[in-house]
Formats: C-alpha cells, sequence, structure tokens
C-alpha cells in the first residue's frame, strides 16, 4: 500500500471558457466569457445601462443584440433590457472586443474641502450644508463641482451621485446618495411628493400673508448672450416674438425636433410652492418657503414675479438694491435650503436634515433686527 506522499499528483482542471468573477471595474475579456457579481454601485440599475456601463466604446445597438440573443445571462437566464439587476446577481458576458480608451489626465492634488459640511452620513447617503457659491457638478467653466469634489476626497467610494441639486448661490441642505438603491428609493420618493423641502429666504417688499399658496406656470429660454433663464407664462413665447427669448410651444413635431438639437426649449411646467411669512423686518420680509414642485429657478422667479425679490439674487433680482446690499453686508443671494424631511431610502425611519442658516445670512438678519428696533 502506498503512503499518501506517494500518490499521483491530481489532474489538472479542465480549462474552461469562463473566467472567475470580477469587478465591473475591469475589463471583460475580448476572448472569452467574463463572470461579473452585481455589488451595491450596480444594484437595482437596468442590465442594458449596466452593461453600457461594463463595455464602454461598445455601441448601444451591439448591447441589445447580445441581450436579445441571449449570449448575455443573469443568473445563468435570459433576460430583456428592462430586468434590473439584484445584489449578488451573476452576469455573464460573451468575448467582446472593447476600444481602447484614451489615457486619463492626471488627476488634481486633492485637498479636503467637504469633511466639515457633512450634516449626515450612513452606508446609503449623505447630506451636506453646501455653502453659496459652489456649484453642485461640474460644467459651464466650472472643472469641479461638489459631487466632482466628493469623489476626488473618496476614491474609495464606490457610488456617490447627486440626489438632487441646487443652484450654485443657494446654500443648505444637498443630498447624496452612496447607493444606487437608495438613490432609487429617493427619486421615487421625490416624484410622490414624500420629501418636505423648506427653504428660508430674505425678499424686498412688505409680504402680507401669513400662508400663501403660489402656482405658476414656468418655461425655459436662452437670452441672445447665450445664458439660461426662467420666466412666468400666460402663453409660451414663440422664437419669433421679441425680448431674445427662444422658446416654442410644447406641441407639434417640428418643436420637438428643434428642442431635439438644442435650440430650444419646449416645455411649460407647473410650479408650485407654499409660502409662510416669518418674520416682517420693514421694507424686508423674511419668509419659509415649502416646494411642492421643484422647477429651475423656482422660488426665485415665482417670488420676483410676485414683487417680492430675493435680496442679492444676481438674476431675478434688484440690481441697484443688490450693489447697496454688497456694501452693507449682504453679498450673496439670501436663499437658504434649511431642512429636509423625508423616510431613511433603505429602512424607512423618519429623517430630519437641517442645515443651520450661514453666518453671512444670520449676521444681516440680526443686523435688520436691530435697525428695525431703533
Amino acid at each position: 500500500m502506498t503512503s499518501n506522499s506517494q500518490l499521483p499528483p491530481l489532474p489538472a482542471p479542465p480549462a474552461s471558457a469562463e473566467r472567475p468573477f470580477i469587478s465591473h471595474q475591469d475589463k471583460p475579456a475580448s476572448d472569452r466569457v467574463t463572470q461579473l457579481l452585481v455589488d451595491e454601485s450596480s444594484e437595482t440599475q437596468r442590465v442594458d445601462n449596466y452593461l453600457a456601463k461594463v463595455l464602454k466604446g461598445v455601441p448601444k445597438s451591439h448591447i441589445y443584440r447580445i441581450l436579445r440573443s441571449g449570449e448575455v445571462r443573469v443568473n445563468k437566464k435570459r433576460v430583456t433590457a428592462e430586468y434590473r439587476l439584484q445584489l449578488g446577481d451573476e452576469v455573464r458576458v460573451p468575448p467582446i472586443r472593447i476600444a481602447e480608451a484614451a489615457p486619463k489626465p492626471g488627476l488634481p492634488t486633492v485637498k479636503p474641502k467637504l469633511a466639515d459640511m457633512v450634516i449626515y452620513e450612513d452606508d446609503a447617503m449623505l447630506a451636506l450644508n453646501k455653502p453659496a457659491g459652489i456649484a453642485v457638478h461640474g460644467g459651464s467653466g466650472i472643472s469641479l463641482g461638489v459631487i466632482e469634489q466628493l469623489r476626488l476626497e473618496r476614491p474609495q467610494a464606490k457610488f456617490l451621485e447627486l440626489v438632487h441639486r441646487l443652484d450654485r448661490e443657494t446654500s443648505g441642505v444637498l443630498m447624496i446618495a452612496k447607493k444606487r438603491s437608495a438613490l432609487t428609493a429617493l427619486h421615487e420618493a421625490m416624484r410622490q411628493h414624500k420629501m418636505d423641502k423648506r427653504y428660508v429666504m430674505m425678499v424686498q417688499g412688505q409680504w402680507q400673508e401669513a400662508k400663501k399658496k403660489v402656482t405658476l406656470d414656468l418655461q425655459k429660454y436662452v437670452t441672445e448672450s447665450g445664458e439660461r433663464r426662467v420666466h412666468v407664462v400666460d402663453q409660451p413665447l414663440l422664437n419669433t416674438e421679441p425680448g431674445g427669448r427662444k422658446s416654442l410651444k410644447s406641441s407639434g413635431v417640428i418643436a420637438k425636433q428643434h428642442a431635439a438639437k438644442g435650440r430650444f426649449e419646449v416645455e411649460t411646467q407647473t410650479s408650485e410652492t407654499w409660502f409662510y411669512l416669518q418674520e416682517s423686518l420693514g421694507q424686508y420680509s423674511l419668509l419659509q418657503a415649502k416646494l411642492i414642485t421643484g422647477r429651475t429657478h423656482q422660488l426665485r422667479v415665482q417670488l420676483s414675479h410676485l414683487g417680492f425679490p430675493i435680496l442679492g439674487d444676481d438674476k431675478y433680482g434688484d440690481f441697484a438694491l443688490n450693489k447697496q446690499l454688497s456694501k452693507q453686508r449682504l453679498k450673496r443671494m439670501y436663499l437658504h435650503s434649511s431642512e429636509t424631511r423625508i423616510a431613511h431610502p433603505l429602512t424607512g425611519e423618519p429623517l430630519h436634515l437641517v442645515a443651520p442658516l450661514p453666518a453671512e445670512l444670520e449676521n444681516f438678519l440680526q443686523h435688520q433686527r436691530q435697525l428695525n428696533v431703533e
């Protein structure tokens, strides 16, 4: 009888056409099947969008072809393009050639800027008290917005996406999802009006009503200088009308074709807000607003249209007054996203996110209170 040390070696396992599971961040192979394991960053994402992310450079038409042909399998089963991935799903990707991406330029040295702004964080999401003057995302000459800066400061994070937006000059509560499932749940809550977002603003004029609901139709347009703006409309303006507003009615095939080319804004959207008088301050009024809809520049346009422009608003405000205010301690727009109430996207527990009033706005408020006492 031979000893274990004298047993012949085990035969090598047969060559397999399939690879072990890899991360979606690795490039699938061009000469064999790749197996991908769905993690939290891709949970609830549609499989066609997931493949577009994984197979960068591959035409969408080819992605849909391999889905229709069954070459892509999820948990060894065929799926349609609409299938939403679940955590732990096993995705089979056939051999596919991917064009080599151009090397990315070196990233700038990152200095932590956002750590002190965090007002809430857990495994699913985080909330910041965004300062005024910082855009939420890059673009229009801005290289780094909040979300890009956050990704650079947290390179280990698998998923970071904006839940909503704030204007560059608006401060306050800004939510970021850390899981796709959280992002989906928060967006659904917003669509179903299950999010209570409150803003504080100081406006020019003496607001009278303790509580007032404002409903106005808004339309985007482009100025002659190419700047995007929003205005209140009874009827949408045509681009042939005076005023430099390039807009079209939201009906008709031609209008939609122009919109697809980026030439016009076609939609007219209803905006709704509840306004509450917080404090009368002589020639100014401190208001709180509860958003019902979340249109671009909604509060700024509504209040300007009603004759109560927000102090410091450089697009829709009183420019002469703003110039005076800049010499009187207010060098920004007095608009702050003060609090948000929402159910936690994963646990359902109530969340109350509070962003204290920034020092520059609090100081201006105290100054106005003193002036009205004297």
